[in-house]
């Protein structure tokens, strides 16, 4: 049997271990993110620039195109509102057909713009 000194410190050996893994989890997360968001950036200046404001305080070029920014500081704007956007066909905006790696890239662009 072990004792409870070996229990107590089996657990906490077991509890920073799990700590140690979640911290990589999260790192290793926001490092994946700050990648699509570069992405979804270049792809943003590529595609929508012609019509969106895509930097942040930058005017549009055209009023009836929100800028991105605008668009990130919605209040019903999440990764999966963005998802089903990307998806839909709408009569003002050219019918892009993107991957749904594009389409990530570019929410997680957008989403990287709120003021929050």
């Amino acid at each position: 049997m072990m004792s409870r000194s070996v229990r107590i410190y089996l657990g906490l050996a077991i509890l920073i271990g799990l700590s140690v893994l979640f911290l990589i989890s999260v790192v290793h997360t926001a490092a994946g993110a700050s990648r699509a968001a570069a992405e979804g950036h270049r792809l943003a200046q590529a595609w929508c620039q012609t019509c969106h404001a895509v930097e942040p305080g930058m005017p549009g070029l055209f009023d009836r195109a929100p800028s991105f920014q605008a668009i990130a500081d919605r209040n019903g704007t999440t990764a999966l509102s963005l998802k089903v956007f990307w998806k839909t066909s709408h009569q003002t905006m050219p019918n892009l057909v993107i991957s749904p790696q594009q389409a990530d890239a570019l929410s997680s662009y957008i989403l990287s713009l709120r003021g929050d």
